[in-house]
């Protein structure tokens, strides 16, 4: 009952940050979990699914645009993983979290740099976390096609931060951001 939990979407400069937590079933091994940043979208595909039907629980969790907007992003993925913790229907005896901070927890947790590497579980949490996030800017690329979120996941590449400037910001732009700051005028 030990549960891992990692989070997507920290850097991104629009749309939600997304959580995980995952207790895995050591009965049911799942071969290839690793930090979901090592693995191919295909890979992380498959093993979401595999995952889902495998583990004994798994919750997914997210703070939205406005809420990081509010909060910060540091506060905002860390709500997040207490949200997915708290999601998981069950009470695990102790939490590892990729990252050097904790969420708030009623449970032993550790933090644990390189974590998602480490652990399976928290590698579990971060494939969960990021076809998630993935998923839902696909999503957000239908309702938005000007900002190419389906390509950039809503990172700060050259080409988001031109769409960006050409364009304005739209609702899911992450408004405290500073390229979003700078095409809004509020900063040089």
């Amino acid at each position: 009952m030990i549960c891992g939990t990692d989070e997507a979407g920290r850097g991104p400069i629009a749309g939600p940050v997304v959580a995980a937590a995952v207790i895995l079933d050591p009965r049911r091994p799942i071969l290839g979990i690793n930090d979901s940043k090592k693995l191919s979208e295909k890979k992380r595909e498959a093993l979401s699914q595999e995952i889902k039907e495998k583990a004994l629980y798994w919750s997914i969790a997210q703070c939205d645009a406005d809420e990081i907007d509010a909060i910060n992003i540091l506060q905002a993925s860390l709500l997040a993983m207490q949200r997915a913790v708290e999601g998981l229907g069950v009470t695990p005896e102790k939490v590892l979290v990729d990252g050097n901070r904790l969420p708030k927890l009623i449970v032993p947790g550790a933090a644990i740099i390189g974590g998602d590497g480490l652990h399976e579980c928290i590698g579990a949490a971060s494939i969960l976390a990021k076809v998630e996030r993935d998923r839902q800017m696909l999503l957000w690329h239908a309702h938005y096609p000007d900002y190419d979120f389906a390509k950039h996941k809503a990172y700060p590449t050259p080409g988001h931060l031109e769409l960006l400037q050409r364009f304005g910001a739209c609702p899911i732009h992450r408004r405290s951001f500073k390229p979003v700051r700078r095409v809004l005028g509020e900063i040089d």
